[in-house]
Order: C-alpha cells, then sequence, then structure tokens
C-alpha cells in the first residue's frame, strides 16, 4: 500500500499528471454541457440575451477566438516556465528543478489553458445548422467565456508567482519547509516496533535460529529510492524469517550486489524472492520521500554554489545555513529508532541500515564548510550556529559530534582569515563550548 502512495506522490511531482487530469475532466464537461443544452433550451429572452448568444456566427466566432488564444497563451506559459528553470538551474542547481516539478500552481496553469483549448474545439464541433433549424449550445459557451476570464486572472497570478518562485530566499523558504515537515512525519521510517534499546540486544542469537541464509540481490542497478516498510515486515511474519539490509533509500546501489540478508527456515521460492524485492523501489534518480540527506543535499548545493567565485552570494549561503540549524536543532532533541524492528510479537524481523544524527550533521554542513574558506561572514555564522544546536543537544555522543565540527571550522578559520580582529570574534565565539 505505501508503494502506490510513493508511486502517486511520484506522479503528482511531474509536469504532465495534473494537466493530463485536467484535460481529460474538462472533455467530459464539454460533453456533459452539450448534453445538457440538448435537453434544455435556455431562454435567451430578458436577461437571458445579455449571457446566452443567438447566433450561429457569433457561436463560431467567439469558441474560435477563445480557443486560438489560450493554445497561444499556454505556448507562453511553457516558454515562461521553461526559462524560469533554466534560471533555478544555472543559478542555484539541477537538483533544485524538482522543487518546482511540485509547484502545483504550475501544473493547474498548463492543464487550464490546454483543457479550455480542447473544452471550446468540442463545444464548436457540436454547433450544426442541421435543414435551417440550428443548434447553439448556449450554456456550453458561456462556460467557454466563464473559463476565459478565469484564465486571465490566472494568467496573472502564475507571472506573480514565476518571479517570486525564482528567488532564492523564496527557493530556500520552501526547501526548509519540505524538510521541517519530512523529519517530523517520514523520517525516519519506522518498521514495526522498536526494542527497548539497541544494545544489549541477541542478534547472534537470533541468526542461529534459522537453518537458511539467502542472499538478496538487485535486480538492476539505480538509487534505492524507497522500501515499503510495513509491506515487508508483514511478509518477514508471514514468513517467520528475518532481513538484514544493507543499504537505505538514497544509496547508489549496482545490478546484483546483495541488498540484505534474508534468515529464514523454509526453503525460499521464486515467487517468494520476487515479493521480497518488489518492496524495493529502484530508480535513475535520489528522490526525497524517504531520502533526508537527498533534502538536505539540496539545500547545501544552493549554498555551495552561493559560495562559489562566479556566484559570490554569502547571504544566500547563511540563509542556507540558518535554514538548516532549524532542522538540525529539531534532530539534536528526538529520539532515533532502532535500526532492529520487532513484529507484534516482539520478536526481531527487520535489521535496517539506519541514517544517524552525525551522519546527518556532516551531509549539513561539511561542504558548506569545505566552500567557505576565505569567507568570514560565512565562517562566523557557521560557528555560531554551531553554538546554537550543541546548546539543544542532550546526548554526550551527539554533543561529540558538534564539537568535531566546531573544531573543523574553527581550523579553517585558522586557516583562511588573514584580518586579525575577525579571527579574535570566531575565536571568542567558540569559547562558548568546552572543547578539548
Amino acid at each position: 500500500m505505501k508503494k502506490l502512495l510513493f508511486i502517486w506522490n511520484e506522479l503528482k511531482a511531474t509536469f504532465w499528471f495534473v494537466p493530463v487530469l485536467i484535460i481529460f475532466f474538462s472533455i467530459l464537461l464539454a460533453i456533459g454541457f452539450v448534453y445538457i443544452d440538448q435537453i434544455t433550451n435556455f431562454s435567451q429572452e430578458g436577461l437571458g440575451r445579455f449571457f446566452f448568444v443567438n447566433s450561429l456566427d457569433s457561436a463560431r466566432s467567439i469558441l474560435s477566438t477563445i480557443s486560438g488564444a489560450m493554445i497561444g497563451v499556454a505556448g507562453t506559459v511553457f516558454s515562461v516556465t521553461l526559462v524560469a528553470l533554466t534560471l533555478a538551474s544555472s543559478q542555484l542547481g539541477p537538483r533544485i528543478i524538482k522543487t518546482f516539478m511540485y509547484a502545483r500552481l504550475t501544473q493547474i496553469v498548463l492543464g487550464s489553458y490546454i483543457s479550455t483549448f480542447l473544452y471550446c474545439l468540442i463545444v464548436l464541433n457540436a454547433i450544426q445548422d442541421n435543414n435551417g433549424i440550428p443548434f447553439i449550445p448556449t450554456l456550453s459557451i458561456l462556460v467557454a467565456i466563464i473559463a476565459a476570464i478565469a484564465n486571465i486572472i490566472l494568467l496573472i497570478v502564475f507571472i506573480h508567482q514565476i518571479a517570486i518562485s525564482i528567488q532564492a530566499d523564496n527557493v530556500v523558504s520552501d526547501i526548509s519547509a519540505f524538510i521541517s515537515k519530512q523529519v517530523r512525519v517520514m523520517f525516519p521510517e519506522e518498521m514495526g516496533d522498536a526494542p527497548v534499546s539497541d544494545s544489549p540486544f541477541p542478534v547472534e542469537a537470533t541468526r542461529l535460529e534459522y537453518a537458511n541464509i539467502v542472499s538478496v540481490k538487485s535486480p538492476e542497478s539505480g538509487y534505492l529510492q524507497y522500501i515499503d516498510s510495513e509491506s515487508l515486515m508483514k511478509l518477514m511474519t508471514k514468513l517467520d524469517a528475518l532481513i538484514e539490509l544493507n543499504y537505505r533509500p538514497g544509496d547508489f546501489i549496482t545490478k546484483d550486489i546483495e541488498l540484505g540478508k534474508l534468515y529464514i527456515n523454509e526453503k525460499l521460492e521464486e515467487d517468494i524472492l520476487e515479493k521480497i524485492l518488489f518492496q524495493f523501489s529502484i530508480g535513475k534518480t535520489k528522490t526525497s520521500q524517504q531520502d533526508l540527506e537527498f533534502s538536505i543535499q539540496q539545500m547545501v548545493e544552493i549554498a555551495v554554489r552561493a559560495l562559489s567565485p562566479g556566484i559570490n552570494d554569502p547571504f544566500t549561503a547563511i540563509a542556507c545555513i540558518d535554514n538548516l540549524t532549524a532542522t538540525m536543532c529539531y534532530l539534536v532533541q528526538t529520539e532515533f529508532p532502532s535500526k532492529y524492528r520487532l513484529d507484534d510479537k516482539k520478536k526481531l524481523r527487520v535489521i535496517a541500515d539506519r541514517l544517524e544524527f552525525e551522519g546527518i550533521l556532516d551531509a549539513a554542513f561539511n561542504q558548506i564548510r569545505q566552500f567557505s574558506a576565505g569567507n568570514t561572514a560565512v565562517i562566523i555564522r557557521l560557528m555560531e550556529v554551531l553554538i546554537i544546536i550543541h546548546g539543544f543537544a542532550k546526548k554526550e555522543r551527539y554533543k561529540k559530534a558538534i564539537i568535531k565540527h566546531v573544531k573543523m571550522t574553527l581550523h579553517v578559520g585558522k586557516e583562511s582569515i588573514k584580518e586579525k580582529n575577525d579571527l579574535e570574534d570566531l575565536l571568542e565565539r567558540s569559547k562558548k563550548i568546552e572543547i578539548e
């Protein structure tokens, strides 16, 4: 079930899916309104003459004008979208394009103009003059006029949205909001129940309970995009088996590499192995649904590009650091789930490859620190946010990971900051944390 949800979310992130749905809806709408016009005779007297068309030539002219205008504006919308994507890709990074693809307004605008064009064509084709008895779908034409007015308003909103969507601060804010939602709802992905503690846990003894060990190999090369944890847990419980995973979503795997080991007592049938492999989604690109590092890397990429000599925009880099800090302050207070996942009877079923806080911290700040050499404002801000994160940390191993980054940032500052007062400023901030 969760894998179907994954596929549904990936479909919604494409440019074509929502527009195609709108197009099909408009076709059904056109057929429906034409049918209503056939069985209903709308009055064209009184106020009706201001809303309903009573001439074949006028009806054809209105629909032809609207359809021609809509397909023309649709081309303009496509052009504006491509220009925005090109600018975002060159300034902020190619992986940011996927963020723009999630923008629902862009998808709705593209679908709205094309669907209005098709709607007008279908209604236009319905206009007939049979032996001097004209058929004018007056209600359908009125709906086309209303749709044209709505599309004009939609175009204004779209241009405004495009203008603000390619601004670096807005892109950073949108990614940050997505990461915040992701860490609270979707990460880490839990599979079954967790034991009271990771250690001690009788893993070796549990492995010895099974007679057979089967290597589960990847059927293709690519990025591990998704693991249907719920279905995998149910399958292991049904088979009375244990699976130990070697990879997590976001990792690149090659064909025939060992995804994990399956511990089972019965002989494994080929169809069972196919069911197990079906729980893993492998694709050409990374996705953010179960891969927090990918979302963080999008933010890091913006910061790294901002620090490049060609762009030299430390303010954008600092904005990225600030937004990453909010995420790290939340994560440093959370209890990461155990890699050992138990079924309802508290029996070990899955040993997952989990992402630790230290790994997320490295992903967030390593590259930014490496590219910040010589940029005093960024180095000092990096030191400040590490002190803030350290203040939220409760676990000793989390504090040690943060102190390691403080030391590395201090080293970069000593090596690259030439101004004595700036260096003293950095050293003064570092004293807020006890460094061994």
